[in-house]
């Protein structure tokens, strides 16, 4: 029996024979579930299980010890546990699933410690950088972002030069697999423009000054957009294989005394980050706007409020990104361009309905990464983020 959209535990055990069990699995305990994907084309996406659906098969055992695979498989998959509360204790399990278009794949959890940990080769990674003044930056094994902390803030207030007074996020422009945040920092202590150039792995041309960058958020009131200044506490919540996750704080900004906290999760293989962020007003806000900047308007720019998304497509150095912001379609009150001869000041803004939690899905594609030749295929990759919002893979357990 099925119990879809609601994740049910029926069977600790295998108390029967259940399809892809091996002996090993039999003795061990073992569990079955499918998911789901009702669109029209494949998808490879991490899934996550809350650890109380599980309580059933990790009652006798670690949940350091839960192995998953495909049911037609020999083979386990890297898995992560994330305690997403910090209390000690994990919350959600974590593994890569791939499901066809309008198929169902069926898994097999699995309890035992003898069956050895799978390892990925490649990885999500985030972390606070003070070598560089103190940038929080993020990445996986497609993308690569970054955004300002309070000494550039404090430098920034000062005139220091060279220092960032911007909460925009920034890109960095990948185009290898591997973790490149260590190397391309510790490259910088001794040359300062050492990620800036282009050594066969990517740089860092983006740039993101005063505006949003691509993703940053402000209130819109009297055509202009009114922002906070750089995060001023972070808490790093979750590195490993399959997703980083770490939170982001702000003073409280605009008349409206905003009190801002990111939340920024990248799963492996996205193009995107999920951002969640809670937001408290000591006065009634007119709206929230998430901007993506157009630099200096050399780019094209689309607008797609019935599938839930902006874009801007241009061309940096020699190659082409393409950039773009998916919100779901029901959180969207407006979305315009802003097109000024002001640095900075134009950009493709996304109007949100006032709430005290605001989701969207920032990010890009460089050209010379391979993900993408045309605008076309950046538009693709567009619509089939914004169509998996709204259905997510379902998964339903024996």
């Amino acid at each position: 029996m099925f119990f879809k959209n609601c994740i049910r535990l029926f069977s600790c055990v295998c108390l029967i024979n259940v399809i892809g069990c091996t002996e090993s699995e039999k003795k061990s305990g073992s569990l079955e579930l499918t998911i789901e994907n009702q669109l029209s084309f494949d998808r490879e996406e991490v899934v996550s299980i809350p650890i109380e659906d599980l309580d059933g098969i990790l009652k006798n055992t670690s949940p350091d010890n839960l192995r998953i695979k495909h049911a037609d498989s020999t083979s386990y998959l890297p898995t992560q546990w994330v305690d997403i509360d910090l209390d000690g204790s994990p919350d959600e399990f974590l593994f890569m699933a791939k499901i066809a278009a309008k198929n169902v794949n069926t898994y097999i959890l699995v309890a035992d410690s003898t069956i050895a940990k799978p390892e990925s080769k490649l990885t999500t990674y985030s972390r606070f950088v003070p070598e560089r003044t103190d940038d929080y930056t993020w990445e996986n094994d497609k993308i690569a972002f970054r955004t300002y902390g309070p000494t550039g803030q404090k430098e920034a207030l000062a005139g220091v030069p060279g220092s960032t007074l911007s909460s925009g996020i920034d890109l960095w422009l990948k185009r290898t697999s591997r973790s490149v945040i260590n190397d391309w920092y510790k490259g910088y202590q001794t040359d300062p423009m050492y990620y800036h150039r282009d050594k066969g792995e990517g740089y860092d041309p983006y740039h993101v000054g005063g505006s949003r960058g691509v993703g940053g958020i402000g209130i819109y009131e009297n055509d202009s957009l009114i922002v906070s200044q750089n995060f001023m506490h972070y808490k790093t919540i979750a590195e490993g294989p399959l997703r980083t996750v770490f939170e982001l704080s702000y003073d409280p900004w605009s008349p409206y005394e905003v009190q801002e906290t990111k939340r920024i999760s990248l799963d492996l293989g996205a193009n995107f980050s999920k951002f969640e962020i809670s937001l408290k007003a000591a006065k009634e806000v007119p709206n929230y706007t998430v901007g993506l900047t157009m630099h200096k308007n050399e780019g094209q720019s689309k607008i797609d409020v019935e599938d839930g998304w902006v874009r801007y497509w241009e061309k940096i150095d020699d190659a082409y990104v393409g950039e773009g912001i998916v919100m779901p379609t029901k959180e969207i009150d407006s979305a315009f361009t802003i097109v000024s001869e002001v640095p900075d000041a134009s950009q493709i803004y996304i109007k949100a309905k006032p709430t005290e939690k605001l989701v969207y899905y920032a990010g890009f594609a460089w050209q010379k990464s391979g993900q993408v030749k045309t605008v076309e295929d950046w538009e693709l990759i567009l619509d089939q983020k914004a169509k998996s919002i709204a259905s997510p893979l379902e998964v339903t357990f024996k």
